[in-house]
């Protein structure tokens, strides 16, 4: 899907190029945003304006495999946590920071994105002034209620195999996420067995670098989301130990049409404007990550 919106050229050290798609105005304060798995830049465009329409200057950031990215997820063709966090987010960021100059620099995500944006901030601490969450939490399987946390963990055990036998996982084909590489997913799914972020051979344990990220954390819920039930973004918010922690919730009546985990994105207005808010205005946190949601008037 083609769009007119600016482009910002980015390349990893290892030679992958991908393009942050740039929205807003100059001298503003930046939030480089993180999409969900399987999820394009071009498709928060929406998002991106609303935000830029209240001030804010966005980068929309590319996943490797999608998009602008200069490669594909396929057999022979690999990549996992390690190489989205230390390649391709650790150019992005620094990208972000140089254009942002003096400008306050936030990390947003969705979904997974909200996930490695919360790694990504605790690797590169002093880079990041802040973070800002839509529909985020860990996949750990007891954090679903039941039947759905048996069927998810099923999925998480089964997966592997999938990804090994192929090479990848043919996410388009099964209706759930899209071309991904076999290690991102077997990272993923290893969290969603275990609840903890560690992996690799030997573990890389990333629950300290959580623990010790002392930055304002702007959380975005959404009133229906079967993908992240509210104990699922209480296990991710639980790491933050160190962390100010603010929360909204989007409800139906707020956004116009059901709030569940991707509806937001066709109506981004009333999550752009939590964002907006939080960002410019430094709204008040609390820090206590297990505090009600705030439900957006």
């Amino acid at each position: 899907m083609a769009h007119e919106e600016r482009t910002v050229a980015v390349e990893a050290s290892d030679g992958h190029r991908f393009e942050l798609i740039e929205i807003g105005p100059d001298g503003a304060p930046t939030l480089l945003f993180l999409p969900g798995m399987g999820i394009s830049a071009r498709n928060l465009i929406p998002f991106g304006r609303a935000l830029a329409e209240r001030g804010l200057r966005v980068l929309l950031h590319e996943w490797r495999g999608n998009g602008s990215s200069s490669i594909r997820a396929r057999r022979g063709v690999d990549w996992g946590y390690d190489a989205l966090l230390d390649l391709d987010l650790s150019a992005a960021i620094a990208s972000a920071r140089q254009s942002a100059g003096s400008n306050r620099l936030w990390l947003g995500g969705h979904s997974l994105g909200s996930q490695l944006a919360c790694l990504a901030a605790a690797r590169t601490p002093g880079r990041i002034e802040g973070l800002a969450l839509i529909a985020g939490g860990a996949p750990y399987w007891r954090c679903y209620p039941a039947p759905a946390g048996i069927g998810l963990l099923a999925m998480l055990t089964l997966l592997p195999m999938l990804v090994r036998a192929r090479g990848y996982y043919p996410g388009k084909r099964l209706g759930f996420a899209g071309t991904e590489a076999r290690q991102l997913m077997l990272d993923w799914a290893r969290t969603g067995r275990t609840g903890r972020y560690a992996w690799g051979r030997p573990p890389r344990d990333e629950e300290p670098a959580l623990a010790s990220l002392s930055l304002p954390v702007h959380v975005v819920a959404m009133e229906h989301d079967r993908f992240v039930p509210p104990a699922s973004m209480d296990w991710l918010l639980g790491k933050l130990t160190a962390a100010s922690v603010s929360r909204a919730c989007i409800t139906e009546a707020t956004q116009g049409r059901s709030a569940d985990h991707f509806g937001w994105m066709r109506s981004p207005d009333a999550t752009a404007s939590s964002i907006a808010t939080r960002i410019l205005y430094a709204s008040p946190a609390t820090d206590d990550p297990t505090a009600p949601d705030e439900r957006l008037p």
